[in-house]
């Protein structure tokens, strides 16, 4: 999530194998009720102009009947387990910054036996745009705005993504009109996106629906700031669909912003919000995963009620954008296997780190980093990583 001002043709094999169907790529529901959250099979014939910014949108009293002490029911006609991958910021080049030579086709080329699910998460960081007029002055410092040609989508697709977050502080940097490409971009890729106000990426995987909602601090995206909105949606989504992913880009940023600790965060005198909240209110209303990403390092993973929050991936892709010293190039991919009701079943925690100019590949030193973390920041709730890498809740004894 942060820029250089803070420190900060697999398709057979990855994420779009397994019959998975991609039902209405992005739910623009900003102006229903939340209640009304409707999941329809994608037509193909998306509008070419989105609301992507508006008021956001509270449910009316009463909208839900749900809360923390009763998750919402599942549609309970799904049999089929779903495999994720996730990873955190991913930059594949700046037109302002350094677009790579080979035009990104190499981008994921190291890490294309990393990037394998059923569904396949990213945290988009900047729009795919040409457009002009950046959120930085002309005589501004200290301020980056990213910009990544909209051709570089097919090689999120080529690597296997099939959901991109869009709640972000990057979104924004060329205004609506390079949101709004960005999500033509995405949409031509065959990629849902989600985190634009009231938005919802929802994919079949066999007969399971997976809904993916992100929350940032910004008002291009639904608040993370506000947890009344937060429980509003996930509840929606979760009255609808078997799986439900949330996506958070919060929290401090750099070096210094490894370790998870309750209240609010800050950055550059800006709220990003109290994560541990969020997570677990996000949970309490029905997700069965949270993964994080924006302070661009690695953070711990604890389980609450069962399910994992993985508090932040790190940067995955960061192409002369990013500070890549220590921690800052250290990175990995979440593997994930949720049953059909969402409980967790097994996880892996794949190294990676950010070489050259900021290209993922495997290896690093994750697997202790996030051992430590955990263990350190969550006690007796903290994920229980072991050394190869694999994932199991507090409590649960090795197969």
């Amino acid at each position: 999530m942060t820029d250089r001002e803070g420190p900060g043709g697999r398709r057979a094999s990855g994420g779009r194998a397994g019959g998975r169907r991609r039902l209405a790529g992005v739910l623009a529901v900003a102006a229903l009720a939340v209640g009304a959250v409707a999941f329809a099979l994608r037509a193909g014939d998306a509008p070419s102009r989105i609301p992507v910014v508006a008021p956001q949108a509270r449910a009316p009293a009463g909208a839900t009947a749900t809360g923390p002490e009763a998750p919402p029911p599942r549609a309970g006609t799904a049999t089929d387990p779903v495999r994720v991958a996730a990873v955190g910021d991913v930059m594949m080049g700046s037109t302002d910054h350094g677009l790579p030579p080979d035009g990104g086709a190499g981008t994921f080329a190291a890490v294309a036996g990393l990037l394998e699910g059923d569904l396949v998460l990213g945290n988009l960081e900047g729009p795919l745009t040409e457009a002009s007029g950046s959120k930085c002055g002309p005589e501004s410092s200290g301020c980056f705005a990213f910009r990544t040609p909209p051709a570089y989508a097919a090689h999120l697709a080529a690597a296997g993504f099939d959901v991109m977050n869009l709640a972000n502080n990057h979104a924004y940097d060329f205004g609506p009109e390079g949101l709004a490409d960005t999500l033509a971009a995405l949409r031509d890729a065959d990629i849902a996106a989600t985190g634009t106000v009231g938005a919802v990426a929802a994919e079949k995987v066999g007969s399971t629906l997976v809904a993916t909602i992100g929350f940032a601090p910004y008002v291009w995206a639904d608040s993370l700031l506000d947890l009344d909105v937060v429980r509003d949606r996930v509840a929606a989504a979760a009255s609808r669909a078997d799986i439900v992913i949330v996506t958070m880009h919060a929290g401090a940023e750099g070096a210094d912003a490894r370790h998870v600790r309750p209240g609010e965060e800050t950055y550059l005198g800006e709220s990003r919000g109290d994560v541990i909240a969020f997570a677990r209110a996000a949970i309490d209303a029905g997700a069965d995963l949270v993964v994080g990403h924006g302070p661009h390092v690695l953070r711990g993973m604890e389980f609450h009620r069962d399910r994992l929050i993985a508090y932040s991936l790190g940067n995955f892709v960061g192409y002369r954008a990013f500070s890549l010293s220590g921690s800052l190039s250290m990175s990995a991919v979440l593997q994930v296997r949720l049953a059909p009701d969402g409980r967790f079943l097994d996880g892996r925690l794949r190294p990676a780190r950010l070489v050259g100019e900021g290209r993922p590949a495997p290896g690093g030193g994750a697997i202790a980093a996030v051992r430590a973390l955990s263990e350190d920041d969550f006690g007796a709730r903290a994920a229980r990583i072991a050394p190869d890498g694999a994932i199991r809740p507090p409590g649960r004894s090795r197969p």
